[in-house]
């Protein structure tokens, strides 16, 4: 699947069965708690925490669905092209961080 094809599936799901997208400002704050669903995973999974008996039924990948999910409403609902913007972000990342990277030490 394309980026471009996710933003119509999801608006599609939107308008069929969510009904309507929740305003821009309640997306952003339901973004920011599936981001910090993703990030517990991460700190107990690969980092130092450990889960509590109730967190070791966690799917990574269904909470990451879960945060690109939400992206694509808030790209839908702000008129964003995903696959445009990303593509422009590379391209800046490109010319920025040329030699940037080839030339940190910590990377070597």
């Amino acid at each position: 699947m394309t980026i471009d094809e996710a933003q119509t599936l999801v608006d599609n799901w939107i308008k069929t069965t969510g009904i309507r997208y929740f305003n821009e400002l309640t997306n952003t704050a339901i973004l920011m708690e599936e981001v910090g669903e993703v990030a517990r995973i991460m700190a107990r999974q690969y980092g130092e925490q450990s889960f509590k008996k109730p967190d070791t039924e966690v799917n990574l990948a269904d909470e990451m669905a879960d945060v690109l999910f939400v992206l694509i409403c808030l790209a839908n609902q702000t008129g964003i092209n995903l696959a445009d913007a990303l593509e422009k972000n590379l391209q800046k990342k490109t010319i920025r961080d040329m030699d940037r990277h080839r030339n940190n030490e910590k990377l070597k």
